[in-house]
């Protein structure tokens, strides 16, 4: 379960646009209309706080349609809520389109999905690295 604030206000809180949807539509909360031209970035306020439980993290992904139709983009993608973060979620949106668009309070603006997290335990052993087929190459090293 993630605590969602009372004060936030009805009708604001992260909601799933279905049954089986994997993210939850976020929000912008904004006193007036954001205008975002071509290849700009911003901060967009949701105006949400959460206290996601330890052991679980808030991922924020870019909306399908918004980045199909618009070229608008979560510039971080997926950008990560810690657990033991407290403040304003806010939203890093990039216009990637050659036009200027606009945010309107209420506009949803990306998804947030609540994942596990798994941390691993790191040794400084280089020497004692497995041999793998794959070895050392890097980018485009598999194929096409």
């Amino acid at each position: 379960m993630v605590d969602v604030p009372a004060e936030f206000g009805e009708g604001r809180e992260p909601r799933y646009a279905s049954a089986a949807a994997a993210g939850a539509d976020l929000r912008a909360v904004l006193r007036e209309p954001l205008s975002l031209g071509p290849g700009e970035r911003v901060s967009v306020p949701t105006g949400l706080r959460l206290a996601i439980p330890p052991g679980y993290e808030g991922q924020v992904r870019p909306r399908s349609g918004l980045a199909i139709r618009h070229g608008i983009t979560v510039l971080n993608a997926p950008g990560t809520i810690d657990s033991d973060y407290r403040g304003e979620i806010q939203v890093l949106l990039v216009n990637t389109s050659e036009d200027r668009y606009t945010i309107e309070d209420g506009d949803r603006i990306a998804q947030l999905v609540i994942a596990p997290v798994v941390r691993a335990r790191f040794v400084n052993d280089r020497e004692g690295l497995e041999v793998s087929a794959r070895g050392e190459g890097g980018f485009g090293s598999t194929g096409r």
